[in-house]
């Protein structure tokens, strides 16, 4: 086998063998640049209540707790509470979500937390889980580079490297070069 199909051939299947990979990461690397406009993993539903506050709060908390998380069906979900001042109680709940209740009017803000679909498994690939998950990981940043290079050499001729694929190329050198210098 010449090196040309053999360049083809290496390109080809570390392309089908990494789609997903690349999809991953893709996916959620875009989903982790935009961390300023929404939260990737979670979904984050606020609703605020008015509550009746237990008159006995202070001698036993963890049944007034109970008796304001029943006022918004949420009594079997809490998790812990504590006084953050004297006049308010936080209390969290089970899968993350928190309540905040202000004990001098009995408002109340409850932060209901949901997984997000699809970016909360694809982040947490990306995070990086495990030792094993790593090296699979390095394994696939070291293929995207063989892709990148067996790529330069797939087509020849006037859309190869010698010639178009020589200005894309180098356009694609730039552009990263361009940023470095506006951010750097």
């Amino acid at each position: 086998m010449n090196l040309y199909k053999l360049n083809r051939a290496t390109h080809r299947d570390f392309g089908y063998f990494f789609a997903a990979m690349t999809i991953i990461y893709a996916l959620s690397g875009i989903a982790l640049n935009h961390r300023k406009d929404w939260n990737p993993n979670y979904i984050i539903e606020r609703s605020e209540h008015q509550v009746v506050i237990p008159g006995d709060i202070k001698t036993n908390e963890k049944m007034a707790v109970v008796e304001i998380l029943k006022q918004i069906n949420q009594e079997d979900n809490f998790r812990k509470y504590y006084f953050p001042s004297a006049d308010e109680l936080k209390i969290f709940m089970n899968g993350g979500g928190s309540v905040a209740v202000n004990l001098t009017n009995g408002k109340l803000l409850f932060e209901n937390l949901k997984k997000r679909p699809i970016f909360y498994e694809v982040n947490f690939l990306h995070y990086n889980p495990g030792r094993l998950w790593m090296w699979f990981s390095d394994f696939f940043c070291v293929a995207l580079m063989v892709l990148a290079i067996s790529g330069l050499f797939i087509l020849k001729g006037k859309n190869g490297i010698t010639r178009r694929g020589a200005w894309l190329t180098a356009a694609g050198i730039i552009v990263p070069i361009v940023f470095l210098v506006m951010y750097y």
